[in-house]
């Protein structure tokens, strides 16, 4: 569950000693971005994720489709998804499925469908520079916390500057673990019914349900 429990919550709350900063620049960016994903009717993103730290590394290929407030995830042999109202959480290993009440404030500052305005609550931020990737030139902001209680020292985001869209994002524990998340592909506004964010057991023979509503 450790997977989906990280890619769901991933605690963005820091604790860096810097001083308050919103520069003009990194508020532009964020902002075009931030304007990108609402126009969006849907998305999906292929990403790898990568995590390393206390001597353990962590590497998995993910998929996440998002429309509106519902959103389907898959990683690492695990899949989450949710109409909005409910969440079902499948574990293949076991080929059990955890149903629950979707509670969007419940699920950390990275909720996936609100990673685009993640910076707006209570989140400093300045931007760190231009890179190129892949023949793609990034633009990298810094996010920090001003909130008193921290898990995380850093988190950059680096978002295409051609197309606004947001293309890796790393997470720096204070214990030095770091954690990755990089888009080897975006495709914007997907054919994704409604139908597609809601478990279907009959798709998986013989699955466990664990009703925790």
């Amino acid at each position: 569950m450790k997977k989906i429990a990280l890619m769901l919550s991933l605690a963005f709350v820091m604790t860096l000693p810097a001083i308050a900063q919103k520069d003009k620049r990194a508020q532009d960016i964020l902002d075009s971005m931030s304007k990108k994903y609402k126009s969006l009717k849907s998305y999906q993103a292929i990403f790898t994720f990568a995590s390393a730290g206390a001597g353990a590394k962590e590497s998995y290929k993910g998929d996440l489709t998002v429309k509106n407030e519902k959103f389907r995830l898959l990683l690492g042999g695990q899949e989450v998804l949710t109409d909005g109202k409910t969440m079902s959480t499948y574990i293949k290993e076991s080929n059990e499925v955890n149903v629950q009440d979707y509670d969007a404030s419940g699920n950390g500052d990275l909720n996936p469908t609100q990673i685009y305005t993640i910076y707006k609550r209570g989140f400093d931020y300045r931007f760190l520079k231009e890179q190129k990737q892949g023949g793609r030139t990034l633009e990298v902001i810094e996010l920090t916390s001003n909130r008193p209680k921290s898990t995380i020292k850093t988190v950059q985001i680096s978002v295409d500057k051609a197309d606004k869209s947001i293309r890796n994002w790393v997470i720096i524990n204070k214990d030095g673990k770091q954690t990755s998340y990089t888009i080897t592909k975006f495709t914007p506004n997907v054919n994704a019914p409604d139908t597609f964010f809601v478990f279907d057991k009959s798709k998986y023979p013989g699955v466990e349900v664990v009703d925790l509503r």
